[in-house]
């Protein structure tokens, strides 16, 4: 019942996909509607991250964790999308619905801030939706704070907020 991070391969992209729109919707159900959690589907998410593979595998990073051989989540990390050479920013950490609160999440965070460190980087970024309480919680646990910086993003046609946060590494 132990859990295995490994990086991940091009197999696990449509897998990845899977995951990712299962954990969105469980996410985020409580406060987005349905039809916005609709799309895209398992299959399209899946595209997305074999088609963001092909352009970002260079300077990214995907972990996957696996309990018993099956996907239970995966993060991702990068250099920081606005540019500071000495930041990384943690793109995601998505998990499996049945796994929330059991550890995963802990475990692939204290393995994205160590693949950060080891890239040289002395801070970490992310975003994380203004509404999604549990997730900002996380986080902070982590010993991540809000920055005080905003930006707006659509999932399907819900106009979200997006709240900064960073730590030093």
């Amino acid at each position: 019942m132990s859990v295995t991070l490994r990086p991940a391969t091009e197999a696990d992209l449509m897998p990845v996909g899977a995951l990712h729109q299962r954990s969105r919707v469980a996410a985020y159900s409580s406060f987005l509607p349905p039809e916005s959690l609709a799309e895209p589907t398992a299959e399209a998410m899946g595209s997305y991250w074999v088609e963001r593979w092909g352009w970002e595998r260079d300077d990214h990073l995907m972990t996957v964790a696996e309990r018993d051989g099956a996907l239970v989540g995966f993060s991702y990390v990068g250099p920081d999308d606005e540019g500071d050479p000495e930041t990384g920013l943690l793109h995601a950490i998505h998990l499996a619905p049945a796994e929330r609160g059991r550890g995963v999440g802990r475990e692939l965070m204290v393995d994205a801030l160590a693949t950060m460190r080891s890239r040289g980087w002395s801070r970490a970024v992310l975003w994380v939706l203004a509404e999604n309480a549990p997730a900002r919680r996380f986080y902070e646990r982590g010993g991540w704070a809000p920055t005080g910086a905003e930006r707006a993003d659509l999932i399907g046609s819900a106009v979200t907020t997006q709240l900064r946060y960073a730590r030093p590494l």
